[in-house]
């Protein structure tokens, strides 16, 4: 189950923005999650939670995650969304876009003294 370490990764990501930047909660973790990725989001979405319901910081943060759909790209001159075979020259496209997962955007509170 590779969505643990995933989310616990995020976890952790939020967890060292919030101290680099004096934070006294995180309330919202923005993720783009490649549909290619093999991940399910939902898994993730869960996971974190778990993780950040023991931490002070981070308890009662949201993971906000949008499926990144595949982008494509042949030798051809082909560019759109077929992941298995060019419909162009029946070639294996490359895929660009879509197996990524990646932290885009973390919201915090700092509340100054």
């Amino acid at each position: 189950m590779h969505e643990f370490g995933i989310a616990y990764d995020i976890f952790m990501t939020a967890r060292k923005a919030a101290q680099d930047h004096h934070a006294d909660s995180v309330t919202k973790v923005s993720v783009a999650i490649g549909e290619v990725s093999m991940v399910n989001p939902e898994q993730v979405e869960f996971l974190f939670g778990t993780l950040a319901e023991d931490d002070p910081v981070l308890k009662g943060a949201v993971l906000d995650y949008t499926v990144v759909p595949p982008e494509t790209r042949c030798i051809c001159g082909y560019e759109g969304a077929e992941k298995f075979v060019c419909p162009r020259c029946g070639a294996l496209p490359e895929l660009v876009r879509g197996r990524e997962i990646v932290v885009t955007n973390i919201e915090i509170e700092v509340h100054e003294p």
